[in-house]
């Protein structure tokens, strides 16, 4: 077995974090090759306090740091940095892991494939689910719901870049392309599985280091996620010109037409008023008139593209009742991913 730690940045999983560590505790895997490392983000509730309880009663597995920044890049960081391990894997704090294998597989895949690093499926978790939660591990499953390039909910190993899937490393990754970039408080694995493939490592996809997510519960929660997702996506494109792609951009564009849209309609109806109270506006501005026929095409296509997409996976799982949440979901996830590429493009955050 490969001496392997595993690092959990972790902020507010006060809910998660010991059945976390129960399960990375339960893993058939040689505990003198074993190395926990938990990087708290000043956590408002009980996460620091529960994680120290863990140190207490498991003090050669088992260690804990503070990340004063809180954001997600530094954690990582601290957790490599203080790694004692040859390979290092990085588990979040609300994940599920069911596989007792899941370590001795991270092991294996690397000593039989001598890749650099390796990448997972994120299945997600249905137990107890919401309709809501339902729609979401659906639509995200779609290929309008998740960029369709991407590789984390493939079930086949093989080879691939590391961009969208690398979550262990060799040590040998950080010493040739450095750190994570703590510039990014969203998509910094992105950002740093780039600089990997960009190096021409090695990254191997092993469905067998899987584990399940929750989905958001609510639509707020979402939201803010495919926002942080958008802006992210954009500060990658700013260090990382050649990873732009219109289906990464898509998003954004869509939002910014639907906003111009609208802008035009309004204008174009203040316009016409005018002209019918006597005050005739083609004097002051000229006529949106012919964009009508576009905004009219976009109006039924976009609604339309959703509903049957919506009817396929509803009739496909069986499960009508999810229906009017994938709709809703579909929307949500356009419209904050779009939203966030367009605020991190214009109103970029420092």
């Amino acid at each position: 077995m490969l001496p392997l730690t595993v690092v959990i940045p972790v902020c507010n999983e006060a809910e998660h974090i010991a059945g976390v560590l129960d399960r990375l505790l339960a893993q058939n895997y040689d505990h003198d090759k074993l190395e926990i490392i938990v990087v708290d983000g000043m956590s408002e509730d009980a996460t620091l306090q529960i994680a120290q309880e863990y140190v207490q009663k498991h003090p050669n597995i088992i260690r804990c740091f503070t990340n004063p920044k809180r954001r997600a890049a530094p954690a990582r960081n601290i957790g490599v940095q203080n790694a004692r391990g040859e390979a290092v894997l990085i588990v979040d704090g609300h994940c599920i892991i069911d596989n007792e294998e899941m370590l001795c597989h991270v092991s294996q895949a690397f000593e039989q494939t001598g890749a650099d690093c390796l990448g997972r499926p994120q299945p997600l978790e249905m137990t107890n689910a919401t309709s809501l939660q339902w729609a979401i591990a659906k639509a995200r499953r779609s290929p309008l719901g998740h960029h369709p390039d991407s590789f984390i909910y493939s079930g086949e190993a093989q080879f691939s870049p590391a961009s969208s899937v690398a979550v262990a490393y060799r040590q040998s990754v950080f010493e040739k392309i450095g750190l994570f970039d703590e510039n990014f408080d969203a998509a910094e694995d992105v950002e740093f599985n780039t600089r990997i493939d960009a190096a021409g490592l090695k990254c191997y996809f092993d469905p067998a280091i899987a584990v399940r997510y929750v989905p958001r519960k609510t639509l707020k929660g979402l939201k803010h996620q495919m926002e942080r997702y958008g802006r992210g996506r954009v500060r990658l494109w700013r260090k990382h010109r050649h990873t732009f792609s219109w289906k990464s951009f898509a998003p954004g564009v869509f939002v910014l037409w639907v906003w111009l849209a609208l802008f035009f309609c309004v204008f174009e109806l203040i316009r016409v008023c005018c002209h019918v109270w006597g005050k005739d506006g083609t004097y002051f501005a000229p006529s949106f008139s012919f964009l009508f026929p576009i905004v009219a095409v976009s109006v039924i296509l976009y609604p339309t593209i959703i509903f049957v997409e919506s009817a396929r996976l509803s009739f496909q799982q069986k499960r009508w009742s999810i229906f009017s949440s994938l709709i809703d979901v579909f929307i949500t996830i356009h419209y904050s991913y779009g939203f966030g590429i367009l605020r991190e493009f214009f109103f970029p955050k420092r």
